[in-house]
């Protein structure tokens, strides 16, 4: 097992490795023609900037239009735009990429599109990007796997597990035990399928994350944001009495230091979706900005032994962040878990 997993973070590594250099090539033909074209018009010959890290990295971390998963391999996506002026379009991202980033009346510039007479008017964009692709994708793997866990457990009802469920009940069983009873307590049940659904959502757009030319949902802060306003959602709704009594009238709290107790508890309710926003968000992106510098690296020096180099240590942090993906996920389930249980605990008399 640890041998296939080897092989397969190093064949992860190599193919990340052999799209940015297909990547960078184009790059180079490209930048090599504006220069020659300058020195043509101007007579003033000039280098190209040659590799641009930065670009690459925002390049591969950001959301488009168009899943490339390499170097001209890119699979077209429906863009979907609404405004007063032309109403509603729906076309592929194709048109773009054959227009240089324009067609008809819009213009995409670097993932924004606009009107290319007016960039000021608006245009709502409901686009199918690479990001909402990968959240279906994700969604599809959710219930394909969870159905066929579910058969399992009906199948094998008395008997050990069996193919994926085998898998999966340790995961289940340790989620229920050790994180969701002992944080929400004897209510813990109604918000068990919530709390699974969150960790393993999490934890697929993780590890799916890590493959060559996957889309780097969690570490979009728009996803972890709607994540998090969820459990936000259902803490405040779920809350007893208790809680807001903790809130607005803190027991033994003089009066006339209630505004400012009410100050810092507000503060409180609102760090806490910031707080599983952020850490999640953050993780995720550093992870994957932190392997493709080492990647990076390689196009920079333009050497044998740095390509060794960044193939061992490439190998080393894709391990590292195997094992991130899982503590995310569990972070985010355990927090949540424990917002949840501290909104619905009862009072106890002391």
């Amino acid at each position: 097992m640890l041998k296939r997993l080897l092989l397969f973070l190093s064949l992860s590594v190599f193919s990340v490795g052999y799209g940015l250099a297909q990547e960078h090539e184009a790059h180079e033909e490209g930048a090599a023609h504006e220069s020659h074209a300058t020195t043509e018009e101007h007579g003033d010959g000039h280098e190209g900037e040659g590799f641009n890290m930065g670009s690459m990295i925002m390049h591969h971390i950001l959301d488009e239009h168009g899943w490339e998963f390499a170097h001209g391999v890119k699979l077209p996506l429906p863009v979907i735009l609404y405004s007063k002026e032309y109403g509603l379009d729906i076309f592929s991202s194709a048109r773009f990429d054959e227009g240089n980033g324009e067609y008809g009346p819009y213009v995409n510039h670097h993932e924004k599109i606009a009107l290319k007479d007016d960039h000021h008017a608006t245009v709502y964009d409901f686009s199918i990007t690479k990001n909402v692709a990968s959240l279906i994708l994700s969604a599809v793997l959710l219930v394909l796997i969870f159905t066929a866990v579910a058969k399992g457990y009906k199948k094998n009802a008395g008997k050990a597990p069996k193919g994926i469920q085998s898998l999966l009940e340790p995961v289940i069983t340790t989620i229920k035990d050790e994180v969701v009873k002992p944080s929400i307590g004897p209510k813990y049940e109604a918000y068990l399928p919530y709390m699974l659904t969150l960790f393993f959502f999490i934890l697929i757009n993780n590890l799916v994350g890590l493959t060559p030319g996957a889309a780097n949902l969690t570490g979009n802060i728009a996803v972890t944001l709607t994540l998090a306003l969820i459990t936000f959602v259902i803490v405040h709704f779920k809350a007893n009495k208790n809680y807001w009594g903790h809130i607005f009238k803190p027991p033994g709290v003089p009066l006339w230091l209630l505004p400012l107790f009410w100050i810092i508890e507000i503060i409180g309710v609102f760090m806490k979706p910031a707080s599983l926003t952020i850490r999640l968000f953050a993780n995720i992106t550093g992870g994957h900005i932190i392997l493709l510098s080492f990647i990076g690296l390689i196009f920079m020096f333009k050497n044998y032994a740095v390509g060794g180099g960044v193939w061992a240590i490439g190998t080393f942090m894709s391990l590292i962040e195997i094992l991130v993906a899982f503590i995310q996920a569990y972070i985010f389930t355990l927090l949540s878990s424990m917002y949840i249980g501290s909104a619905i605990e009862e009072h106890h008399d002391h």
